[in-house]
């Protein structure tokens, strides 16, 4: 590694570790704010908590659009759903075997296939307009209406359980201040990872795209991947996989949605071809073997693998044709 690359690798890797921690304390001090508040733990998890884990990619995808690189976080929405599900979901799986009883994510996993679709439509110009910007931030503001509706529903949802188990019982003060910190923490490290990636990519001759899918991706959605994971140990499987589709959702409308509010942009032909191809086989099966259509929906070790598999497929499909580029 170069001398000029020295700074730039320090600058991801700090910007990833504070990221985590930053998302970490930005979820805690907003749950808990909310949970004194009154709000309930129902919805405390499918709002505050989704867009918690969602906001290392949000603040990343902003921060890349408001320095001219909204490619970067096109790819950061794309490649952390496909992530989500092939990596975050697989692993978890391998660990311990997922068992999902939760209603509300029978009701979430149609609004997740119905929101690929929307975004899809919009982007199938090849451009990621101003105005696409606008319905996809629109839509969002639509599916937190909608999942707060879902969340004061009167029947039982085991989710519920989970959540109140585990939002955390902070004074008001405390929670207020955890919630301001982590905030300052993520715009930080978002500015700090985007311009390091940024570097990186540019040294190697690699598009802004490739570097959102890969590197950017993973690293944003280590908080999903520790949250997934140590719910399933702590016996939660709903919310291990309900944070994912929550994730997956505001990823597409808002981290997809900020580019291009912030920096239009024309898409590369792969964001179709490619991308968006992987991210919705992998929502088909991680649908396929979730749902429960006669009882409760499991993911075993062996569709875990599955799943793991399909991300490693398309990582290899990413490398050769980033390797065609380069003449290698």
């Amino acid at each position: 590694m170069t001398d000029s690359l020295l700074l730039p690798t320090a600058a991801v890797i700090g910007g990833f570790a504070v990221l985590v921690w930053g998302a970490d304390r930005f979820v805690i001090g907003a749950a808990a704010t909310a949970r004194n508040l009154g709000v309930s733990p129902l919805i405390i998890g499918l709002t505050i908590v989704g867009i918690g884990t969602s906001a290392p990619e949000i603040l990343v995808s902003a921060m890349a659009a408001w320095q001219g690189n909204p490619a970067l976080g096109v790819g950061n929405a794309l490649g952390s759903n496909i992530t989500n599900i092939g990596l975050v979901l697989g692993a978890t799986a391998l660990f311990t075997p997922l068992v999902v009883r939760s209603e509300t994510l029978r009701r979430e996993y149609p609004l997740m296939f119905a929101i690929m679709l929307f975004s899809l439509v919009l982007l199938l110009d090849g451009e990621m307009s101003r105005f696409d910007g606008l319905l996809l931030l629109a839509g969002l503001v639509l599916m937190v209406i909608w999942m707060v509706r879902l969340g004061l529903r009167r029947d039982h949802d085991p989710m519920e359980d989970e959540y109140a188990q585990e939002i955390p019982r902070l004074s008001t003060g405390r929670a207020l201040a955890w919630l301001i910190i982590g905030l300052l923490l993520l715009l930080g490290s978002s500015r700090l990872l985007v311009w390091g990636a940024v570097d990186i990519a540019q040294a190697f001759g690699i598009s802004d795209l490739v570097i959102g899918l890969t590197i950017v991706a993973v690293g944003t959605s280590l908080p999903e991947l520790a949250a997934s994971v140590m719910s399933a140990l702590r016996g939660e499987p709903d919310i291990a996989i309900g944070n994912v589709i929550g994730s997956n959702m505001f990823n597409l409308l808002a981290v997809l949605g900020l580019p291009g509010l912030i920096h239009p942009t024309a898409l590369a032909p792969e964001v179709l071809s490619r991308d968006f191809v992987f991210m919705i086989g992998l929502s088909i099966a991680l649908f396929a073997m979730a749902y429960g259509f006669r009882g409760d929906g499991r993911v075993n070790r062996l569709e875990g693998a599955l799943l793991l598999g399909g991300y490693a497929a398309w990582l290899y499909v990413l490398y050769r044709q980033v390797a065609a580029s380069h003449g290698v």
